[in-house]
């Protein structure tokens, strides 16, 4: 087995002891599990610079990672189920996502139960770090992974670093959030080019090498740093920057893989004398990801890593959620595992799960080739917002390559859209900042919180894989019932309500062809990109209240206060006018009284006029949820949820005695 040993650094109780229903009291576990993989194992070799690390005296590469275990106390009160969560940027959110922690995306060492959902069920979950660029440390789980070499020598190259400020900068980290950077090898690098465009596909402008350089900034001079760039006059806000140079680290990004692989692996199989705390306990193992880790998932599924080294399958079932149609930046030389804007492997082909042919490029391939060639399909549920229909990949994974006709998932998958939904679940009162890197929309934020729809997804997978009970259709927009339109198509409908801000359609994002040299093969890109045709994607129709008809529509959407998209233009403030931000969506209420919307000229009936009092309001919104546990798409622990966080929409946008209502 791949993991060669495990270093317990804490184990306590958790939650101080408290007794979740079925599963009783948690306890926690914390520490380092080691591994050592044979490169020239063929369940190693597809990962990128493998053969090139060090190896030690029994010629497997080595490599560590932080884990974290959360399990029942006592076992016999277990359901035998372990959902591993591929931690996001180092970060443990599944307690935000499906446990409705408030604090779960917080980079902090505690982990908040929220409301013990997974542990009420007896699930374990399991984290282990895989990202090598985390800085590891309270609240994060990171991977200290090998470096590949040439001649004793860590390989140096090219690498390519993207960013977009929020607010004007002089300087900039050469990494994307604050990871560890790829540093230049030469603080001179004649070769280095610094490049600006207005939008994701304007041309690109270079920047004068005099006028930059690598380091920080101290009083409006530069310092020499070559983890930084520096640029005279400052980084404007909303313009895409792009700095190509050498960097002389290398790490074997693509053993992250590994470390998932074998950790949930070692779970599953390895004994107790092993070091194996969860030894005897688990029969099923499931893979949850959001975002990145949606990504993650995809691409592990798309390396054919679903098989261990003794060829056992590894995850049953697989959850990723928010990945799009994309991939990542997790296997190649010079990878930036939360990079997610450069062109880069992470953008090419495939994008469906059954083989395709790019028109243009004769380019084919399907994401679950490899798998099938090798065994160890799982079941998989793949699960979007809107926000990924609007980042221009959301409908690759089930349309063709043109966006003219569906695509039918296979039979081991089922897709959903939550339709009217954005990147994280949403909430009032509404927002208009992420506080995680400044980005600003002109709208609120989606306030529609579609926990309720993971949760039962999770465990209709469950069921799936346990009991061979399959789990309602793919639900997502189609072009053939015409449910899956253009954007123009909906911006048009838009720009008829006065309080709707729009964006221009050839700037919202997009998936672009990309040209990245002739040793991708390899794993090596020659970076800049060269940037080809866009690829076509479509987005969900629109009903006559502005909501979208296709994927699954909460109660949010059949018995609305206000219009949800998963879009929301930049604001001015910020640069990058007519754009829209990469995650948010908007909430747009309908107008409170007739007098509001007549006032307005709002085409939307107002909330007065559509229901007979707030007790109305949520009959309705109970009665749609319940419709909703019936087609399994909402369990019936959370309708009262459901019907609460309705009624708190309500509140904030229907007409109050004060005459005020939520900004």
């Amino acid at each position: 087995m791949a993991v060669v040993g495990i270093e317990i650094q804490r184990r306590e109780p958790f939650a101080g002891g408290q007794a979740f229903g079925k599963g009783g009291a948690y306890e926690r576990i914390d520490g380092i599990v080691r591994f050592g993989v044979d490169p020239g194992h063929a369940a190693n070799t597809i990962v990128v610079d493998l053969d090139k690390a060090p190896r030690d005296e029994h010629g497997r590469v080595t490599f560590l990672a932080d884990f974290t275990i959360l399990q029942p106390a006592d076992a016999a009160r277990g359901s035998g189920r372990l959902i591993f969560e591929v931690a996001n940027r180092g970060r443990r959110i599944l307690p935000r996502h499906i446990n409705r922690a408030p604090n779960g995306e917080a980079v902090t060492d505690e982990i908040d139960a929220g409301d013990g959902f997974l542990m009420r069920h007896g699930w374990t979950i399991g984290w282990c770090g895989w990202q090598w660029d985390v800085v590891r440390g309270p609240g994060l789980v990171g991977l200290e992974a090998p470096t590949a070499q040439e001649n004793g020598q860590p390989i140096t190259g090219r690498v390519c670093v993207e960013f977009q400020p929020n607010a004007p900068a002089a300087d900039k980290l050469l990494a994307n959030r604050v990871h560890h950077p790829y540093v230049a090898a030469d603080l001179n690098d004649p070769d280095a080019a610094l490049y600006v465009r207005e939008s994701q596909g304007a041309p690109r402008t270079e920047i004068p090498r005099g006028q930059w350089c690598f380091g920080r900034d101290d009083r409006g001079a530069p310092t020499p740093d070559p983890a930084y760039i520096w640029l005279e006059g400052g980084f404007e806000p909303g313009w895409l920057y792009e700095i190509v140079y050498t960097t002389k680290i290398c790490p074997v990004v693509g053993t992250g893989l590994l470390a998932v692989r074998d950790f949930t692996a070692f779970l599953h199989h390895g004994a107790a004398a092993a070091g194996n705390p969860c030894a005897g306990r688990i029969q099923r193992t499931y893979g949850y990801g959001v975002s990145q880790s949606g990504r993650f998932l995809r691409h592990f599924l798309s390396l054919g890593l679903n098989l261990d080294e003794e060829g056992r399958q590894v995850f049953d079932g697989l959850l990723p959620q928010v990945a799009g149609g994309r991939r990542g930046q997790f296997n190649h030389r010079f990878a930036q595992p939360s990079d997610q804007s450069t062109p880069s492997f992470g953008h090419r082909m495939p994008f469906a799960d059954d083989p395709q042919t790019d028109p243009l490029t004769g380019e084919t391939g399907g994401l679950l080739d490899r798998q099938r060639a090798v065994g160890g399909v799982p079941k998989v549920i793949a699960i979007n917002t809107s926000a990924e229909y609007w980042r221009g990949d959301g409908s690759f994974i089930h349309t063709d390559i043109g966006a003219t006709r569906d695509v039918t998932a296979p039979p081991e998958v089922r897709q959903y859209l939550f339709a009217g939904t954005q990147h994280g679940p949403g909430s009032v009162p509404l927002q208009r900042v992420n506080a995680a890197d400044g980005a600003t929309g002109v709208h609120g934020f989606n306030a529609v919180d579609y926990t309720p729809l993971t949760r039962a997804a999770l465990l209709n997978l469950d069921r799936w894989v346990s009991d061979g009970v399959e789990p309602p259709l793919t639900l997502v927009p189609r072009v053939a019932d015409g449910t899956a339109v253009p954007i123009q198509t909906v911006i048009d409908q838009f720009a008829a309500v006065p309080s709707a801000t729009v964006p221009e359609a050839d700037k919202v994002l997009a998936v672009y062809r990309a040209d990245l040299g002739g040793q991708t093969g390899q794993g090596i890109a020659t970076l800049p990109a060269r940037m080809g045709e866009r690829y076509a994607n479509v987005v969900s129709a629109l009903d006559a209240d502005l909501n979208e008809t296709g994927g699954i529509r909460l109660p949010d959407l059949t018995v609305p206060v206000a219009s949800y998209t998963g879009w929301n233009p930049r604001d001015p403030a910020t640069g990058g006018v007519g754009q829209i931000l990469s995650m948010q969506g908007s909430t747009l209420p309908f107008p409170a009284t007739r007098a509001d919307r007549e006032r307005t000229g709002d085409p939307r009936p107002s909330i007065e006029e559509r229901y007979g009092g707030r007790d109305d309001y949520l009959s309705r919104v109970r009665a749609a949820a319940e419709a909703l546990v019936a087609r399994r798409y909402v369990l019936a622990e959370d309708v009262e949820h459901v019907v609460t966080a309705a009624a708190a929409r309500y509140d904030a946008f229907a007409a109050q005695p004060t005459g005020t209502r939520n900004p």
